[in-house]
């Protein structure tokens, strides 16, 4: 071929990278790996082989991990942690930042070894994966010399098991090893089972960076090695992966105290307004979806274009996708390598077989044999469509349109997941106003696929829960230093033999909508006082007063909508009427308690007050990322809150608990305390009288087993906190797995209500969501 007729064709000629350093690391370690616990390679036992998806050609044989293997890596991690959590920040700092120069060193080694084990095309894994790969160590590095002073109190859980998927091995490995070291956390970390190479490259360099023997194990092996892991005895599992072994993982370590996050699975919209640029927005479809092959947990697969340019976006895109280029992924002239595993190629071919909907179209581009897939658009799919809906994993856009941006979102919402989500439009205004609708942790305006490790990734609903980077992903790897104690349980005054009856009998009725409401039940428990009184009744909810004050939360969404400034007006009128009824409300709950209340009352007061003031001064921020424009971080409302109030401190506590939620924008259920729930009826006499629009804050008293039970399985509930006296902290996270919703329990341990322990930021984090949008400008 001529130089003419390549200007003429303007055809791509193969430019393959050298594979050569990359096999003669593998010959150096015989093709044969076992694993990495205490700072050395352990001798190979049961192997099974780790393929090239281009080629199936086997590139190495490594260890299945056993139950004793994790054993003895979780040993080696709880051995090497107090020396490592006892470094100063900045001895942990070096240690990071010399594993981050020592991935720019072997940059090249770690991109080809990358490439060949999972099949992603040579320019992503050397020009995005292993860049964004130093970046998170040499962040996270920054994170540790500078934790002591910004975030004075906490300390790191202690054993962390890790478990990472293999569409970015190495890049996953980054995003939970970096935070965890950097917190004074140990690590045991399991690579996916297809993928595994990259890690063991990664924790030979770790000795070089000076990380002690135990601070890095890695396990190799399968799922049963995962699930084991889970089973061992550590203080946080990490996981990324799909839904359904997510759901599995929250099953498994509910009730043990285990610190959990979850990064899963997505169905991310990409969201095209008719005054887009469309040549744009097509070419960041194609990043969207087709990068790393559609193999992506937040990639673009649902493509929503708004009716007037849906014909000629569509037209457009699919001479795009003609364009493409598919072939060997050490090829720098492809733009898509092979699908990861003969399995997954399987499920892909399998799930766009089964459909009936819509038209389907098929790249015109050469396929070569093997573990390959064209890119493929299905459009014209009603909106619950099983493609629309569930995750394809691969290179597969589905696609429908809508008429008005309130349609658009109504559409993106749509789905069971929430990670991310792009908009695409020339108008500021609409971006801003879309953006923070979308049900996602992540937004990109006029973009997609942007990462850096000082925003925050991760997700809401069935996505999971927790963020990887910035400031809030290293807040998953710590807690308050010290440790806490028991809590003892309250029972409830015990009936005399001779009871003093006297007064008026008083029986308050539940608090739903802003209104009082009679118990489904038909039942009520007598409430005794400390000296033998009865001071009156109250009613036992069961499921469907829960359910009806659900429903009353869900259709109080005005309230997140609500100006700050507004929420804060009325936490300060409610403080302001609870301190006008000081005496009442002391008197009842001295007749309750027999302790003395006046100031448990003054302290509810104060911390309404308190949460008044943070309500307008809780802020997102701006993240330094490396591109022209910001990454906005922004706390946003958590949604539906159920929580069962501490028994311990019946106002001063429930305070403590509703007082954050609806200062960040959540509506709440609020459970009271079983042993003193009358003091519940006092405050929603206050909340009557000072402006909180009805299903702000609902309140059902009951027993907190049956109520925890029906809150952590309601899938309207987006969230619940528990610091009940009652054993119900493994019952609300195993039920809570029903839509993984997130979840805050004291598992049986102690809090000083009336100190710092008892409001504050943790409390702020926990009941918002950090949504990041990400807002690109400039000409270019």
């Amino acid at each position: 071929m001529t130089v003419r007729d390549i200007f003429d064709t303007m055809s791509y000629g193969p430019a393959p990278e050298s594979a050569a350093e990359a096999q003669a690391w593998l010959d150096r370690h015989d093709r044969r790996f076992g694993h990495f616990i205490g700072g050395a390679f352990s001798k190979p036992g049961e192997t099974f082989a780790t393929k090239n998806p281009a080629t199936g050609a086997a590139l190495a044989e490594v260890t299945q991990g056993s139950r004793d293997d994790i054993a003895r890596a979780v040993a080696a991690a709880r051995k090497a942690q107090p020396k490592w959590a006892a470094l100063p920040g900045h001895r942990r700092a070096r240690v990071l930042y010399a594993l981050a120069r020592l991935v720019q060193k072997h940059a090249r080694l770690f991109a080809v070894l990358e490439t060949l084990d999972n099949g992603k095309p040579i320019r992503e894994s050397r020009d995005i994966d292993i860049p964004l790969v130093a970046r998170h160590f040499y962040y996270h590095a920054g994170l540790a010399q500078l934790m002591e002073s910004e975030r004075p109190g906490m300390g790191p859980l202690g054993v962390c098991g890790q478990i990472i998927p293999w569409n970015f091995p190495l890049l996953m490995l980054a995003w939970k090893v970096a935070p965890a070291l950097a917190a004074g956390n140990t690590v045991v970390l399991k690579p996916a089972e297809y993928t595994p190479l990259t890690a063991l490259l990664f924790a030979e360099i770790s000795h070089e960076a000076g990380l002690p023997p135990g601070v890095l194990n890695i396990v190799t092996g399968d799922g049963a090695t995962g699930a084991a892991l889970v089973d061992a005895e550590v203080d946080k599992i990490a996981f990324t992966g799909s839904t359904e072994v997510g759901r599995r993982i929250r099953e498994a370590t509910a009730g043990r105290g285990v610190a959990l996050t979850l990064e899963l699975g997505g169905k991310s919209p990409y969201i095209v307004f008719d005054d887009a640029d469309l040549d744009s927005a097509v070419e960041g479809l194609v990043d969207a979806i087709w990068f790393n092959g559609g193999q992506v947990c937040c990639a673009g697969s649902r493509l929503l274009v708004q009716e007037g340019v849906a014909g000629r976006f569509h037209e457009k895109l699919r001479a795009r996708m003609d364009k493409l280029r598919l072939g060997d992924p050490l090829d720098k002239c492809i733009d898509m390598g092979a699908v990861v595993d003969p399995v997954q190629l399987r499920t892909i071919t399998e799930m766009v077989a089964a459909n009936t909907e819509g038209e389907t179209y098929r790249a015109a581009c050469a396929v070569p044999e093997g573990c390959f897939y064209p890119p493929t658009l299905i459009s014209g799919l009603s909106p619950s469509a099983r493609l629309m809906q569930e995750e394809i994993f691969g290179p597969v856009l589905v696609s429908t349109t809508f008429r008005t941006p309130a349609e658009a979102v109504e559409l993106a919402n749509n789905s069971r997941y929430g990670l991310a989500a792009s908009v695409w439009t020339e108008n500021v205004n609409l971006a801003l106003d879309i953006a923070p609708k979308l049900a996602a942790g992540v937004v990109w305006v006029n973009g997609t696929n942007m990462f850096d490790a000082a925003a925050g990734f991760g997700g809401l609903r069935e996505s999971g829960f927790g963020r990887e980077g910035g400031w809030e992903g290293l807040m998953a790897y710590l807690r308050p230093a010290g440790k806490a104690r028991a809590l003892k349980p309250t029972m409830p005054n015990p009936a005399p033999a001779e009871p003093k009856i006297e007064g008026i009998d008083r029986t308050p009725k539940f608090y739903i909508g802003g209104k009082q409401a009679r118990p489904d039940s038909g039942y009520s428990t007598p409430v005794w006082g400390a000296k033998g009184q009865l001071l009156g009744d109250v009613g036992q909810g069961n499921r469907k007063d829960i359910r009806n004050a659900v429903e009353a939360a869900r259709a109080a969404k005005g309230w997140a909508r609500a100006t700050a400034h507004n929420r804060a007006q009325v936490l300060y009128y409610v403080a302001e009427n609870l301190s006008a009824r000081a005496g009442d409300i002391a008197a009842r709950l001295k007749a309750m308690t027999g302790a003395p209340a006046e100031a448990e009352v003054e302290a509810a007061a104060a911390r309404l007050f308190s949460y008044g003031a943070w309500a307008d001064k809780y802020e997102g921020a701006a993240k330094p990322v490396p591109l022209r424009g910001v990454a906005l971080a922004m706390p946003a409302p958590v949604g539906v809150i159920g929580a069962l109030c501490p028994d311990e401190a019946p106002l001063l506590g429930l305070v403590s608990v509703m007082a954050p939620a609806i200062a960040m924008g959540n509506a709440c259920v609020l459970v009271p305390s079983a042993a003193h729930p009358l003091a519940a009826a006092d405050l929603y006499q206050v909340l009557d009288t000072s402006d909180v629009p009805g299903g702000v804050v609902n309140i059902v008293p009951g027993d907190p087993v049956e109520l925890a039970r029906t809150l952590a399985g309601h899938m309207d509930v987006d969230a619940v906190w528990s610091f009940s006296s009652a054993d119900v902290s493994g019952l609300i996270e195993r039920e809570s797995a029903s839509n993984l919703k997130r979840t805050w329990v004291n598992h049986g341990r102690a809090r000083d209500w009336s100190g710092a322990a008892g409001e504050g930021r943790e409390y702020l984090a926990q009941a918002t969501e950090v949504k990041t949008i990400w807002v690109p400008y400039g000409e270019g």
